[in-house]
């Protein structure tokens, strides 16, 4: 059974009859996913069908044909897995929570079971959905290997604050699921779609384009799992800041779109390294840190805006709001690399033609465009646009958490005071040479 910390009751006074859709978004793969797990447990209980409905808008914010094509290729290998179970997939186009509903009336449905997601839009839909229709949600947190709303019911500080709670509790959640059983049914399934033609059928940003050297979908992150743990993470602890020596596990993508669950990747990793430092900083970062991001955008309604900021962070930013800049660039100058700093450039090219960027550089890159604008709102404004229009992993709690820690000093502290930066934790061009070797760094990305 799946534990009753991850599920959370949405509609607590309606009584579930009828059919059991499981709503994938957050967690799009057939593996080690609780959510739909919990559903197939539901529809074997009630004796009911089970249907697994993907519903896809065109226009949701920030995502661009990149992040598209990764998905639905992704998801394709999902639905060929489900439809080997018997189990029905759908993939819905057009407004989600009307959809969604449209589905719920259209197949009987009794249970909607909703992936936990502490995103606007996410909870939007499906409190939009829970509006109007009769059917009982439920929600199942998949995602965060201890579950954001049994942890924590407040928001943390920072990861000082959120780690012995993390760690209280990790044992018993650190679990392998059981596989999906195959369903006992003799109707029809219905036809899986071609990804070429959904992307050809959407109306969507197609100004950046996808990403060829990342391939998507739940066995190539394995994959890129066996790779990571084999080659990279032994080192870890002490080279995972030097963007050169590509100790990174390039997982995020997968994380992002729930191709692959952080519980396998954390169980996997810790069985083939155990307990040590190596395999403890990683799982510092895939774990507590990513966790603590979920934390903040789930209890802090302005995790997108400086409204999210500590009010140190606040009164700091206010205090240099006039200090003179020395440079200022535009949106433009900032997206075409164009800045007087190698370094920078360097990190927007590498995010703009490998869709991703290596985690000190995406600190370094963010603290800059503070540095390089007319205002923290601005500088907001900024870095989430070029991350979520161009990073694979965009548009998540982390991407949203660390651009506010660099810009806005969220999960940290004050430092020295400076101009424009004020208190903010300062990076500079020269720290990062003490780090590596910068312009190792600036060929690498060139030669993309």
């Amino acid at each position: 059974m799946i534990q009753k910390e991850r599920i959370f009751d949405l509609t607590p006074d309606l009584h579930a009859e009828g059919n059991v859709i499981y709503w994938m978004s957050r967690e799009q793969r057939a593996e080690d996913n609780p959510g739909l797990l919990c559903a197939q447990q539901l529809a074997t209980v009630m004796e009911t069908n089970l249907s697994v409905v993907f519903t896809l808008t065109g226009d949701y914010p920030g995502a661009v044909l990149r992040h598209y094509d990764f998905m639905i290729r992704g998801l394709h290998e999902t639905a060929t897995s489900l439809h080997a179970l018997h189990i029905p997939f759908y993939l819905l186009v057009g407004d989600p929570p009307q959809r969604i509903a449209e589905f719920i009336r259209d197949h009987g449905t009794g249970t909607v079971v909703a992936d936990f997601d502490p995103l606007h839009i996410k909870r939007q839909w499906v409190a939009a959905a829970m509006q109007s229709t009769r059917a009982k949600f439920l929600e199942v947190d998949g995602h965060n290997v201890v579950p954001a709303r049994f942890v924590s019911e407040k928001i943390e500080f920072g990861a000082y604050t959120l780690r012995p709670k993390i760690r209280r509790h990790l044992d018993r959640f650190l679990e392998i699921l059981p596989a999906l059983r195959p369903m006992d049914s003799h109707a029809a399934l219905p036809e899986l779609f071609s990804p070429g033609d959904v992307l050809d059928s959407l109306r969507l940003d197609r100004s950046v384009g996808p990403v060829d050297r990342i391939s998507p979908g739940s066995s190539a992150a394995t994959e890129t799992l066996e790779v990571f743990i084999g080659e990279r993470l032994k080192g870890y602890a002490e080279q995972r800041n030097d963007p050169n020596l590509q100790m990174t596990s390039d997982l995020s993508p997968y994380l992002h779109f729930g191709q692959i669950s952080a519980m396998r990747v954390a169980v996997e990793v810790l069985r083939q390294h155990p307990s040590d430092a190596d395999s403890e900083a990683f799982l510092e970062e895939l774990i507590v840190r990513k966790e603590l991001s979920d934390n903040f955008c789930h209890y802090h309604p302005g995790y997108d805006t400086t409204s999210g900021f500590h009010e140190w962070a606040k009164k700091t930013h206010e205090a240099h709001r006039n200090d003179e800049r020395e440079y200022v660039y535009t949106r433009e100058q900032f997206e075409q690399g164009a800045t007087h700093d190698p370094l920078w450039n360097a990190a927007q090219m590498q995010i703009v033609r490998h869709g991703k960027m290596h985690g000190y550089m995406r600190m370094y890159w963010a603290k800059k465009i503070l540095e390089w604008t007319e205002s923290p709102e601005q500088a907001m404004e900024f870095a989430i646009y070029l991350n979520d229009t161009y990073s694979l992993d965009g548009r998540d709690p982390s991407g949203y958490t660390g651009i506010a820690w660099s810009i806005g000093g969220v999960h940290d502290r004050a430092w020295k005071e400076r101009p424009v930066f004020g208190k903010i934790r300062y990076m500079n061009y020269n720290g990062a040479k003490r780090k590596f070797d910068v312009q190792a760094y600036i060929r690498s990305v060139n030669k993309l």
